[in-house]
């Protein structure tokens, strides 16, 4: 009988791999049925923080910052002062969107984006109170000018995401989908 070690180490790392890919989905079956391999971040699917968090700004999918950054956000000091706003919210209220935005946050998501964004933020000093200041949005956005964004009416800040990122509604931010208004075609 031949040697059945060179087989079974071929058949491991086969075996490795396709596990690796399939956990780093939602769930197996999730990964074997889905053309879609969620690449992106988690759409909002939550009514009351889409309408809570939307009546003002984008509603900016959960997974686009880490538990820590909503708890500072959304803590009932940091809601009178929200960026300049009041945004208090009733207690329901509050504990339903802080529920739902720490359980989708991107250390916990199994969105690939979300998991890039939640080990730059890992490796970052401080707790990162703006999407904007999160390392892997900014290494994303580097090579935007001022003419591209603040001097942009139709954009005039990196927070208004759904200016450029025609598929921000879906929680898609891929290059494929950046429309930067008033240029040509962007092209990273």
């Amino acid at each position: 009988m031949k040697n059945p070690k060179p087989i079974l180490t071929l058949l491991f790392l086969c075996l490795s791999f396709v596990a690796g890919t399939a956990l780093a989905e939602e769930s197996f079956a999730e990964w074997l049925f889905t053309l879609d391999r969620m690449k992106e971040v988690r759409p909002v699917d939550n009514d009351n923080y889409a309408e809570e968090c939307g009546a003002c700004h984008f509603a900016y999918p959960p997974g686009l910052l880490t538990a820590p950054s909503w708890q500072k956000l959304l803590a009932p000091s940091a809601l009178e002062d929200h960026f300049g706003e009041n945004a208090e919210l009733d207690d329901v209220t509050l504990a339903e969107i802080t529920g739902y935005v720490l359980t989708n946050s991107a250390e916990k998501s199994y969105f690939k984006r979300s998991r890039k964004i939640a080990r730059s933020v890992a490796s970052m000093d401080e707790v990162p109170l703006r999407i904007t200041e999160v390392s892997y949005i900014k290494r994303k956005h580097h090579e935007l000018t001022d003419s591209m964004v603040a001097d942009n009416p139709d954009v005039r800040s990196l927070s208004n995401c759904n200016a450029c990122h025609t598929k921000a509604e879906q929680a898609v931010f891929d290059n494929d989908t950046v429309k930067v208004p008033n240029f040509a075609e962007w092209d990273d």
